[in-house]
């Protein structure tokens, strides 16, 4: 196979409008779009404003289209691809399609986003408990997760990458930790899908889900679920439609069979409008290069953890081998007004970060730059 080509940075940023009114740091919360989303979007909605559904066979050639590349970016086959409505229908359609007994339990972490908890927590009326492993020193450790599961976990879920520490978590660790105690393992990546590189071929993940409007630049309102084939048949699905079974197309007589892939999981029509704007967006990532996207973000962590350090500021985020993402955590230089006055000062700056938790988190993405790193510095040692 030829090597890819060098990335073009400065082509690739042009299709962010974005960087003209404010230094975006702010990718693990949502993303601004990209000229090749506004473009797959206008380009929809202009055929179907011409045509109507005339050209649907297009539609959907162009939806196995985007479900193939986002199958490339995690190094899946497209049968194990569903289009989801977001990340929490995703996690939810695992939570609700296993066949539980009173008495099982699930293993998470007590820092996770509340869409990987609440449908774990949901199942306590089926008698399943949920565990939690705490968080140590900004780290979800391998070893805590073992030690809190027994015979009867049935799956441990947990973060690619913690939405506020920015911790990368030991997929391959975990992963081979659920296979050999026999639990499946369900990964939330939506802060890592998009800027990190990830093989579900190398890695023993059983189910991953990932909304598009973070890291993948995507729109709101569509996401992915990869179900291994390994493990499709344990999976049932609880939501069914017209579109959940075999020749879906053919509405009379009634015959319900259901798919044998995760076509299975998406039940009724397509939100062709938003596969459209994936479409875009993934796009935009194989152009880039996921190997170069991920070499990138880390190197503008990495600068942005240096300046932190130099402005005095302290870094939560952890650093070790690993362990890094597009996430930095951190609190305003001591001294200072504390971090309410310092985000108000970022944003007047038109820095563009979050204040989670009463913390600071910037996350930045390929496109940005070392310039726009150094200006939010400058804001963090004091600037105007």
């Amino acid at each position: 196979m030829r090597d890819k080509p060098p990335m073009d940075l400065e082509r690739l940023r042009g299709a962010f409008p974005v960087t003209h009114e404010l230094v975006y740091l702010n990718h693990a919360a949502v993303a601004p779009a990209s000229t090749s989303v506004a473009a797959a979007v206008v380009d929809f909605m202009r055929e179907n404003v011409r045509f109507g559904a005339l050209h649907y066979d297009r539609w959907l050639a162009r939806a196995e289209e985007v479900r193939a590349m986002a199958a490339r970016l995690i190094d899946a086959s497209p049968s194990e691809v569903a289009f989801v409505k977001n990340t929490s229908t995703a996690i939810s359609i695992v939570a609700n399609g296993i066949d539980w007994r009173e008495g099982d339990n699930v293993v998470t972490a007590e820092c996770e986003f509340p869409a990987n908890v609440y449908p774990w927590m949901n199942l306590a009326s089926r008698g399943v408990e949920t565990r939690f492993v705490k968080e140590r020193e900004g780290r979800v450790r391998v070893g805590d997760i073992a030690a809190a599961m027994d015979g009867r976990t049935r799956l441990v879920s947990i973060s690619w990458v913690e939405f506020l520490s920015g911790y990368r978590n030991d997929l391959a660790a975990v992963g081979r930790l659920c296979r050999e105690r026999g639990a499946l393992f369900c990964v939330d990546a939506i802060q890592g899908l998009g800027a990190l590189r990830l093989s579900v071929r190398d890695t023993p993940v059983d189910f991953l889900a990932a909304d598009g409007h973070k890291w993948l630049l995507g729109p709101e309102g569509i996401g992915l679920f990869y179900c291994s084939e390994r493990v499709i048949d344990r999976l049932h699905p609880a939501v069914v439609g017209w579109n959940s079974v075999v020749d879906a197309g053919e509405y009379l007589p009634h015959r319900f069979k259901l798919k044998e892939d995760a076509g299975k999981f998406e039940e009724g029509s397509p939100n062709m409008l938003g596969i459209h704007a994936l479409g875009g967006a993934l796009s935009l990532i194989e152009e880039a290069g996921i190997d170069g996207i991920e070499a990138r973000v880390l190197a503008l962590t990495a600068r942005i953890m240096e300046g932190l350090d130099g402005a005095g500021a302290e870094v939560l985020s952890p650093r070790g081998e690993g362990e890094r993402s597009g996430i930095v955590l951190f609190n305003a230089p001591a001294g200072r007004k504390g971090n309410g006055e310092l985000f108000g000062r970022l944003m007047k700056n038109r820095v563009f970060c979050s204040l989670r938790s009463g913390f600071l988190r910037v996350s930045p993405h390929f496109y940005n730059t070392e310039e726009e790193i150094d200006r939010f510095i400058g804001v963090v040692e004091g600037g105007p």
